[in-house]
């Protein structure tokens, strides 16, 4: 027993950034991020904090299931930009919207909102009680975000996404892979105060995102491939039987290499990346939203989502609509 999705919504702030307000900040142009990353502007919090911005997907998912707070049995959120180390972002967001459910928070960087889905599963299989669920994936990508690195910052912005779930067996398959790494990505703490810690803040870096694109972008196409090629496989599939691929929104080439690697048809794979840059863990779930907004999903409907990012970690689910 797992679960289907009944209900979703988004949030993303109102200012909008573009590329040649970016270009005022470092050397770079709208030509060069669009041909580079396929990004066109990206919405950067200027009040809203993560947890704030998960309130609102949340009230919106909410709403378009048709599900008040005090049905939900648990919260489960994926970010890593929350204000606060403790409370949760997912602590925050219950007190926000009323609920007194279980809330507990993830952590897979990019890939987050697809490991807050399975881990979703998980308690619905363990617990026969629990009913309905909201899970969420929200960032401040700005917040840890060097605004004098052009590798960076052209690439992120803020954002959430949110689902209701109720107990189904709709999550059909998934597949997950972490390779312990510190290279490729890494977005290192503030080291603190302490008289007696012997190291300083330059020996892990600045407390921002650190990123060997190269790196990524060849980890992010192989990881989406093999992904969904083992979902298809393991479930006597065909990119035929597939209505939608769902991937995160990284970078424009990215999602064009993997589709041309797994022979499968561009259309297939939903993006808008080109209007909210890279969200990271909220990245999957305000691509969901916008799709199920669209009308272009119908019930019955197999789709997959897949996501790459910082851990290293990957996953992607094969989801029945």
């Amino acid at each position: 027993m797992s679960f289907r999705i009944i209900g979703t919504g988004m949030y993303v702030p109102p200012k909008a950034v573009t590329n040649d307000d970016l270009s005022q900040l470092v050397e770079t142009s709208d030509e060069w991020i669009t041909k580079r990353v396929g990004i066109k502007e990206r919405r950067i919090s200027e009040t809203e904090f993560t947890s704030d911005m998960g309130t609102k997907a949340s009230l919106q998912a909410l709403e378009n299931a048709g599900v008040k707070p005090e049905e939900l049995d648990m919260i489960i959120t994926g970010s890593i930009s929350g204000e606060c180390s403790s409370p949760s972002t997912a602590c925050m967001i219950q007190k926000n919207i009323g609920a007194t459910c279980v809330a507990i928070e993830l952590q897979a960087a990019c890939a987050g909102y697809l490991y807050v889905l399975e881990t979703a599963a998980a308690y619905f299989a363990l617990h026969k009680e629990y009913k309905k669920m909201l899970v969420v994936g929200c960032e401040r990508m700005s917040g840890i975000v060097d605004f004098q690195d052009r590798s960076t910052c052209i690439i992120f912005g803020d954002g959430a996404g949110a689902a209701v779930l109720e107990r189904a067996d709709n999550y059909i398959d998934s597949v997950f892979t972490v390779k312990g790494n510190d290279e490729v990505i890494r977005i290192p703490h503030f080291v603190g105060t302490s008289p007696y810690f012997q190291k300083t803040q330059e020996d892990i870096g600045t407390p921002y995102i650190h990123m060997q694109g190269q790196e990524t972008f060849k980890y992010a196409v192989s990881s989406i491939a093999q992904d969904i090629t083992t979902l298809l496989e393991r479930n006597n599939l065909t990119a035929d039987d597939i209505a939608w691929i769902v991937p995160h929104q990284a970078n424009l080439r990215i999602i064009d290499f993997a589709s041309k690697r797994l022979g499968i048809d561009p259309s297939k794979m939903f993006v808008n990346i080109e209007k909210y840059g890279n969200t990271s863990g909220a990245s999957v779930a305000i691509a969901l939203h916008e799709l199920a907004q669209s009308g272009k999903l119908k019930r019955g409907d197999k789709i997959i989502l897949c996501a790459f990012g910082g851990g290293l970690s990957n996953a992607a689910c094969l989801i029945e609509w």
